[in-house]
């Protein structure tokens, strides 16, 4: 009996004008994000390139481990091509030195504001709205609709079960819209290997999890469809119903929730915290003037009363202990500002972590808000990208640091048996000789990496959300069709 109603249901959908213009809808539409975001990946990764480049360039051409000024580059996640989420929202590269906090800059919305105007339609928001509208327009009049015809009043003269007659219309409906998204999603596959963007099996594996949790998603409305045409008489009716709770769970709550959020869990702004590094990093460079300036008064103090070649004699024998205690003094200032700089941006990131979390939690009563968050989790596109990045930018700078001191350390120690060998005398300058420097031990900066297992772990709580919502939705219209009025 359940294959004789399945394959009449089939037939339905498959030969309804609302199947071909779903197909048709959805080849389009996967078809052109894919190719679309295969484009900005390639784009990101010549602009990437490009900046490993020059950066490669400038430190081929640096005479001095004083005048470097050394970068660290995002590199692009071929995932994004599926799930933006805020790949574009956040910078591509920071500055790696002690005087500049640790901060992301130059996002690719920041340089082209049009593009952030009217954002990138991936494959996410073809789920997440295109395909939860269709799961609607396939399952609003499913059984409301028979009775209107009269078609449920005659299925049901016979000996027909109704729990069989509501599971065959809900996996009707299911196949009905898995068939036309399946093929345009086995074609950018395709499309994906053919335009040789170099996907890891690690890749593969989180593609092939979002296919799933988009699956669960638009399982969830075709569920709710049925409730609702289940619990209405009429298919107007259930349409404009099923049309308001789709704008309230898709447009509303997760907006709504991210609002609530930040009322209820301020945090400080960007400006904030850079004011307050602005005002540290000032107080400290002039405290360290001070004291320079005291140390000098103080060695000429010294040598008052002196002749010229005792003056002379004088800081020629202690020119060495001045400069490296000059250098440990500014080695100081450094470690405070970086130091104050970890702390300002880990109190900003454990404010911003509470906020996110409430954020989220209010946002989860809807099933649209869960798939954003798991198709964001699965593809590394989630709000944690921008600091995963600025943390391992944060432990490169650490070892950066140590290298580049010890390099200037035998910068300076050149510099004075330089001095010694002509009988210079005065203030060391800073600086290099003719030469570039050597930089074939110089620690590079390695991206982070997220496996598999790391990806899926915050997005189960979402996954048995999505399974939850669909399992109750499908449970409310069996329950519903049971003590339906079939006439």
């Amino acid at each position: 009996m359940f294959s004789t109603l399945l394959e009449k249901e089939l037939k339905a959908i498959l030969l309804s004008p609302k199947f071909v213009a779903t197909f048709a809808v959805c080849t389009l539409l996967i078809l052109l994000s894919v190719f679309i975001g295969i484009q900005e990946y390639k784009a990101g990764v010549e602009q990437y390139t490009t900046a490993q480049e020059l950066l490669d360039q400038e430190l081929r051409d640096a005479t001095s481990w004083w005048a470097f000024g050394n970068r660290a580059f995002r590199e692009p996640n071929p995932v994004q091509i599926f799930a933006a989420g805020v790949e574009n929202d956040i910078g591509r590269f920071s500055r790696v030195n002690a005087q500049s906090p640790i901060k992301l800059q130059q996002s690719a919305y920041s340089d082209n504001p049009l593009f952030a105007f009217f954002r990138s339609i991936d494959f996410t928001f073809i789920v997440q709205v295109v395909l939860s509208l269709f799961a609607i327009l396939f399952t609003y009049n499913a059984i409301n609709g028979e009775r209107e015809s009269g078609t449920l009043k005659l299925a049901f003269s016979n000996a027909v079960p109704r729990g069989q007659f509501v599971a065959a219309k809900f996996v009707g409906a299911w196949l009905g819209l898995t068939i036309p998204i399946l093929i345009p999603i086995l074609i950018s596959i395709l499309l994906v290997m053919v335009l040789g963007v170099p996907m890891t099996g690690v890749g593969w594996s989180k593609v092939g999890m979002l296919m799933g949790a988009s699956m669960l998603y638009f399982t969830f409305f075709i569920a709710l469809g049925l409730l609702v045409s289940a619990l209405t008489k009429h298919s107007n009716v259930s349409f404009l119903v099923l049309l308001v709770a789709w704008v309230v769970l898709v447009l509303i709550v997760p907006r709504a929730g991210t609002m609530l959020a930040g009322q209820m869990r301020p945090t400080s702004s960007v400006a904030e915290v850079e004011s307050k590094m602005d005002r540290f990093q000032t107080e400290r460079w002039r405290t360290f003037m001070e004291d320079q300036r005291s140390m000098w008064e103080d060695r000429t103090a010294a040598t008052e009363g002196m002749s010229r070649e005792e003056r002379s004699e004088y800081n020629a024998n202690n020119r060495e202990a001045w400069d490296e205690e000059q250098s440990d003094m500014r080695s100081q200032v450094e470690i405070d500002l970086a130091e104050f700089n970890r702390k300002l941006n880990e109190d900003l990131r454990n404010e911003k972590a509470e906020q996110e979390r409430l954020a989220f939690t209010l946002s989860r009563l809807s099933p649209a808000s869960s798939y954003q968050l798991t198709a964001m989790n699965l593809a590394g596109t989630n709000t944690t990208l921008k600091q995963r990045y600025e943390e391992a930018i944060f432990d490169y700078r650490d070892q950066y640091s140590a290298f580049a001191l010890q390099k200037r350390e035998e910068e300076r120690a050149a510099q004075r048996e330089r001095q010694r060998s002509q009988g210079g005398g005065g203030l060391m300058m800073l600086g290099g000789s003719d030469e570039t420097i050597d930089a074939s031990e110089m620690p590079r900066f390695v991206a982070p990496v997220e496996s598999t297992a790391e990806a899926l772990q915050p997005s189960v709580i979402d996954l048995g959300l999505l399974s939850l919502y669909g399992l109750l939705a499908f449970a409310g219209a069996f329950v519903a069709f049971l003590r339906y009025d079939v006439r």
